[in-house]
């Protein structure tokens, strides 16, 4: 078997303490198109060709046996986080504030990049990265 395959698919799952409150943050404030839902309890979402699956929280299961999922304890010490490349990140910066995004500092240059972080109701932080390549 070849593996990746072009028919495969990377989902980022996210644990989340409110399905329905992050449901209306990723649809309402960073505008990724609700794909399904099931049952309340987890919601698929496309971004821009990346797929995100949100759960709630939930014990070991037979196939993960020794693994709990559980939301974001502390914001500010995280595993990961998620980019997203923007042509403008002053617009971008703009609009998602418009939306009601709560960024953690307006937007700062450090070297070739402007960039400022947000996070979703349960802490997982994004941010919003320009580039612009040395001229010369």
């Amino acid at each position: 078997m070849t593996f990746p395959t072009p028919d495969m698919a990377l989902t980022h799952i996210l644990v989340v303490s409110d399905v329905a409150l992050s449901r209306r943050w990723y649809t309402d404030v960073l505008g990724a198109q609700l794909y399904r839902e099931y049952g309340g309890g987890s919601a698929v979402f496309s971004f821009n060709g990346a797929w995100l699956l949100l759960v709630t929280g939930s014990g070991p299961t037979d196939d993960k046996p020794t693994v709990t999922l559980e939301a974001p304890v502390d914001s500010r010490r995280l595993d990961h986080l998620f980019t997203i490349r923007v042509a403008n990140c002053q617009a971008a910066y703009e609009t998602l504030r418009g939306r009601g995004a709560e960024f953690l500092t307006a937007p700062v240059l450090n070297g070739a990049e402007t960039r400022c972080f947000f996070p979703d109701p349960d802490g997982h932080l994004f941010e919003i990265s320009e580039y612009r390549p040395p001229t010369g």
